[in-house]
């Protein structure tokens, strides 16, 4: 069949001049304005002709390059049974961010999140033998989750597309292969893409497992925070693990002193007093970092049970939320309502400690019979000011492991700049960044849950070990649109752009039209993709305002100079313009 060029004047789109209302970022703003995606509901978006060809493009490279892989591709439907789901924990885990229906008949279906579970059964259908495995295989499917906020277009939406693959090892070593292929992959998808990214150590959050990396695209409307070191150390904050000093002696400590300390619900109002009123023998002044910070945090379980807890920090740091999500995982936390602490009247708001002047031990003999945990830096022999459960009062000089101690350790305060790496590679630094792609090694949390197992090679029966991993489809586009622009619109990559070339005809002459026509089926000939601007009533301004905004990067103007052969070669990425005479186009573009 003949290649024949896309008449603009017959593609379906409409370019907008104006920024839509709810776009929050450049890629939702560009995206709707040049025609590639449309609002449908909050979060959810129709796919026009021209996004449909940058996501197909995205597409294309992730297939080959999971081909290259050795991955095999699958398809799962979105809507799946309660049944596997329920198995693993996670119908519930899921709790209110998931879309839960019922069918006619009162059975439960789940519109999938993601599909651990129905990948796992698949491979137990239809395989038994350690000679069947390794095996790789991925989908490029629609997910859909109940975002309570859904913004910024298609990097936080209630419906998306992701390519997820999963590997079926024997071993721990063959999974350990099967995830560094993939890993590689991932490397290779990204820089084709021309997406700068930063692997980074990363929580497993529901998904369970080991090992988990994120791979990260800096950029400041990223909503991830990560930390890395010039040595070559990188988290997200939610993985960071905060290296603990080392503990100290008390024996030489002089004992702790419950003082008066009026007016001091904060820890800078403590500071001060303490400073004024309650100097240190030494001279130095008190400093927030000298108090510990007792904050109240309420947990939702699972079951709907409410429990409250408190966590001890240095006074100059503060709890991240994100951290604490993922450390009481999979209970939900908010900070705790007036009516948790009217439900417990031993915690003195502004004043609560894990010691009391009758000397009472958290977790011996509570001063407020709740769980306490403590930050790392926490350590046996440290010495701080903390409440004195009692209105109005402070406890100096109480020392960790000697006068309080507490349930455990917890990982809740926020991480800084110049906080030290955890592998001894340097001081961190904090960036912004969008996640594109994570890589889980998930072991066999999901195989031993639904029984995927198969005879090795001594006729023993043994559980699969498998790998998980993610590529938001969707979110690359977006991704590349926030990166690939100007304030005059998109610049597509030639990698995934919607067309090779863009011809542009301007002009009354009619001159100028044929010889766009002849350019357009010859350069679709030579094998180009090409979008042929051919609207016989539309200004020369309009055209090219929609070829900037459009963002195809490499532009043929064919216009005054068509009578004498001569066009404008324009490239949308470096914005050069040159004149070639048209015989010499195909061999200008190579």
């Amino acid at each position: 069949m003949e290649a024949v060029p896309t008449r603009l004047s017959q593609l379906f789109v409409r370019t907008l001049r104006e920024d839509p209302s709810d776009a929050e970022v450049t890629s939702h703003r560009l995206l709707v304005r040049a025609g590639y995606i449309r609002r449908q509901a909050p979060g959810i978006f129709a796919w026009l002709p021209l996004g449909l060809r940058v996501r197909r493009n995205v597409e294309r490279v992730i297939r080959e390059e999971m081909a290259a892989a050795g991955a095999q591709e699958v398809h799962f439907p979105a809507l799946l049974p309660r049944e596997p789901y329920e198995i693993t924990g996670r119908w519930e885990e899921y709790g209110d961010g998931i879309f839960r229906l019922q069918d006619r008949k009162g059975a439960d279906y789940l519109l999938a999140p993601t599909h651990e579970e129905v990948f796992t059964l698949l491979v137990k259908d239809l395989y038994n033998s350690y000679k069947d495995l390794p095996l790789s295989i991925y989908q490029i499917q629609d997910k859909y989750r109940d975002e309570s906020r859904p913004r910024a277009g298609l990097l936080r939406g209630r419906e998306f597309s992701m390519k997820d693959a999963y590997s079926f090892d024997v071993s721990d070593a063959g999974l350990d292969v099967s995830y560094q292929a993939q890993r590689d992959a991932y490397e290779r998808i990204f820089t084709r893409l021309g997406l700068e990214y930063v692997i980074v150590q990363a929580d497993a959050g529901a998904m369970g497992g080991s090992r988990s990396e994120e791979f990260l695209h800096p950029t400041p409307i990223g909503e991830d925070t990560f930390v890395r070191s010039a040595g070559g150390y990188a988290a997200n904050v939610e993985a960071y693990t905060t290296v603990a000093p080392a503990s100290r002696g008390s024996e030489k400590l002089t004992p702790a002193e419950v003082l008066d300390t009026p007016d001091t619900p904060t820890i800078a109002t403590l500071v001060d007093v303490a400073n004024e009123n309650h100097p240190r023998p030494d001279g130095r002044a008190w400093s927030a970092a000298d108090t510990l910070k007792n904050v109240v945090l309420a947990l939702t379980h699972l079951d709907g049970t409410r429990e409250v807890v408190v966590v001890g920090l240095p006074g100059d740091r503060e709890v991240d939320m994100k951290r604490a999500e993922v450390a009481f995982a999979p209970a939900e936390v908010t900070t705790a309502e007036a009516s948790d602490f009217e439900k417990n009247p031993l915690l003195v708001k502004g004043y609560i400690g894990p010691w009391t002047a009758a000397g009472a031990i958290l977790g011996e003999e509570s001063a407020t019979g709740i769980r306490f945990l403590t930050d790392p830096r926490v350590v046996d022999g440290t010495g701080w000011i903390t409440g004195a459960n009692s209105d109005g009062r402070h406890v100096f000089g109480l020392v960790a492991g000697r006068d309080f101690s507490s349930d455990g350790t917890i990982e809740v305060a926020e991480v800084r700049a110049g906080d030290p790496a955890p592998d001894g590679s340097g001081p961190v630094e904090l960036a912004r960044g969008m996640e594109i792609g994570h890589v889980f090694q998930l072991g066999r949390k999901y195989a031993q849950a639904l029984g995927l197992q198969v005879l090795d090679e001594n006729g023993k029966l043994v559980t699969v070990t498998m790998g998980s991993y993610g590529i938001g489809v969707t979110r690359l586009v977006a991704a590349i649109a926030e990166n690939y622009a100007d304030d005059k619109g998109l610049i597509w990559p030639l990698e995934v752009a919607p067309f090779d070339i863009h011809v542009v005809a301007t002009g009354r002459d009619q001159v100028a039209y044929e010889l766009a026509e002849k350019l357009s089926a010859e350069l679709e000939a030579a094998r180009f993709d090409v979008l042929y601007d051919d609207r016989p009533k539309v200004s020369p301004g309009v055209k090219f305002g929609d070829a900037e905004l459009l963002g195809v990067p490499t532009i043929v103007i064919v216009g005054r100079g068509a009578g004498d052969g001569i066009i404008e070669l324009w490239d949308r990425r470096s914005g050069e313009r040159s004149e070639v005479p048209a015989a010499d186009l195909i061999a200008r573009l190579g």
